[in-house]
């Protein structure tokens, strides 16, 4: 059974949305295990960054949200069934994603980052890992990744329906390493001593909302309200709260990008213009 997690908004920020599509809801998911973005809090629902970012969208957009909570692996599929506007959820733009989905411009940057126990040895490099486990959650960019290194580095992928259970398999020795999102993993290690956080692989990608194909016009107005929470500094703030620091100056979370979507990815949208906050 899914979480959900209901929010309207009366005050907004213009961001300049159709006037038919002002009050009429927003259908959104979360993978609600994938802690600080979408977790469990004790009260009921999820909560984490990606709720924030998500319900702030809604907001500027004068749009009440409904955000659902499953497993990251029946996202990508439910939404372009229709079931979902778009995916809260984090997903990492790809060339192959960019492909098949529309995306906004990134909104965080996303690297990969190894998460072992606190006494195992140092990775230093990939080839570390040279006949180990590494888990990972199941229909993620670091599954995809970690597969499509397999046969070179030599190490043997096992992927878990959600990322904590990948950790598990850590902490039980059926996996030397979990590899996930840097955030996800700070995160992790943060809350658990038996925990260390290890090798850090750069990837120059970006986290960013994916849409429909078609659907250009509502990509057109959560990017620009995601520029706005560039701009004024509310994207910063999030980051602070969940991650506990600012961010970096040139980073996805405090640069708005010119045009819609992720430069340099199929679907982006080049043209000019000049976001309209409040």
């Amino acid at each position: 059974m899914s979480l959900r997690v209901t929010a309207a908004f009366c005050l907004a920020i213009a961001v300049s949305p159709a006037v038919a599509q002002e009050g009429k809801p927003l259908r959104t998911a979360v993978d609600g295990t994938f802690a600080p973005h979408a977790m469990p809090k004790m009260s009921g629902g999820v909560e984490g960054f990606n709720i924030d970012l998500a319900e702030e969208v809604a907001r500027r957009l004068k749009r009440p949200i409904t955000i659902e909570a499953a497993q990251f692996s029946v996202l990508p599929p439910a939404m372009q069934a229709g079931t979902y506007d778009f995916l809260a959820a984090p997903v990492t733009v790809t060339k192959e994603r960019a492909e098949s989905m529309l995306f906004t411009e990134g909104y965080l940057n996303t690297d990969f980052q190894f998460l072992t126990l606190k006494d195992a040895p140092e990775i230093t490099k990939l080839e570390d890992l040279k006949g180990k486990t590494i888990a990972v959650n199941k229909g993620s960019a670091y599954d995809a990744w970690a597969r499509e290194l397999e046969p070179r580095i030599g190490w043997v992928v096992e992927s878990y329906g959600t990322n904590p259970d990948a950790v598990q398999a850590v902490i039980a020795g059926r996996a030397v390493a979990n590899v996930a999102g840097n955030t996800v993993v700070a995160w992790v290690a943060k809350n658990n001593p038996r925990l260390k956080l290890s090798f850090l692989h750069s990837t120059g990608l970006v986290w960013a909302f994916p849409l429909r194909k078609d659907s250009t016009e509502l990509r057109a107005q959560i990017d620009t309200a995601i520029e706005c929470m560039k701009t004024d500094g509310s994207l910063a703030r999030m980051h602070e709260k969940w991650f506990g620091y600012a961010p970096k100056p040139g980073s996805a979370a405090a640069t708005a990008f010119p045009g819609y979507g992720v430069p340099g990815m199929t679907g982006y949208d080049p043209t000019e213009h000049k976001p309209t906050c409040s």
